[in-house]
């Protein structure tokens, strides 16, 4: 079998500096865990188990982080392997009983070709403001992907950063509004000393998501907004409460790919599948 390109972890593309400081602070640990951040794990979590093959199936999860979804994949049976460019997290995810991981990047895997039957990129689009980086990461996921296998790609709303300010307060503040309204015309976060609440990114248009998926191979099968419209307000009080939390949760399936609404959530989830034979269990 054909691997990657590249074969030594000298020879991975280069993270930028500000993307690997951003990450070695460790809020990944934590980002899912508490607070308003706990909508999206939850909604990821019910989308990921009504949309994969049932286990044991074989899941690279690419830019896995901490392990904060390759944990509970490990737990219903999976056989997960994290791959990730950041060193805290490849250590503290390869902690995990039933996880695997290694140093790599989106766009050079270091995997055998159609050694997994899912591929999931639960970040890594989000740090690649290039088209052709994301359409050679898609192409590596497809690559990884056996025939008819999953590529489950999130990416971040062009108008989450929009409307994250304005929830918080801070698109008034005029340095804050100028930056994001340029960001929600082109999609790109370009870092900045003066804004340290993210790092470089890229915020995608839903609607062009499925062109890349395309243009990289795979058959696009569906969209699914993860937070909905809840994450506008009030939606940590609503969690903490468990009863609010399960009818927040049943709210934002009903609308998950309800066109209108699609580009108010914060992340959007696209499903697509490498070419030929169908992966019993399928898409949910």
């Amino acid at each position: 079998m054909s691997r990657s390109p590249y074969d030594t972890e000298s020879q991975l593309p280069s993270l930028p500096e500000e993307i690997l400081a951003y990450y070695e602070r460790g809020g990944e640990l934590t980002r899912l865990r508490q607070g308003a951040g706990r909508l999206e794990f939850w909604r990821t979590q019910d989308l990921l188990r009504r949309l994969l093959p049932g286990a044991p199936a074989r899941v690279l999860d690419v830019g896995g982080g901490t392990g904060i979804h390759a944990e509970w994949l490990a737990e219903d049976g999976y056989e997960v392997e994290v791959v990730d460019p950041v060193p805290l997290h490849v250590e503290r995810s390869g902690r995990l009983p039933g996880v695997t991981a290694r140093l790599g990047d989106a766009r050079a895997l270091p995997v055998e070709d159609a050694a997994h039957d899912v591929v999931l990129y639960l970040g890594p689009l989000y740090h690649l403001p290039e088209l052709p980086d994301r359409v050679q990461a898609l192409a590596e996921a497809r690559r990884a992907v056996r025939p008819g296998g999953v590529v489950v790609a999130a990416t971040i709303n062009r108008f989450a950063g929009l409307n994250d300010t304005l929830v918080q307060g801070n698109y008034f503040i005029p340095e804050r509004r100028e930056r994001v309204d340029a960001v929600s015309g082109h999609g790109r976060h370009r870092h900045s000393p003066a804004d340290p609440h993210f790092t470089t990114a890229y915020f995608a248009d839903p609607a062009d998501v499925p062109g890349e998926f395309t243009e990289a191979g795979l058959v696009p099968e569906g969209q699914y907004g993860v937070e909905g419209v809840a994450w506008l307000g009030g939606i940590e009080e609503w969690l903490d409460d468990p009863e609010r939390r399960e009818a927040v949760l049943a709210a934002t399936r009903r609308i998950e790919s309800e066109p209108t609404l699609l580009g108010a959530s914060g992340h959007v989830l696209t499903v697509g599948r490498r070419p030929g034979e169908d992966l019993e269990g399928g898409l949910g």
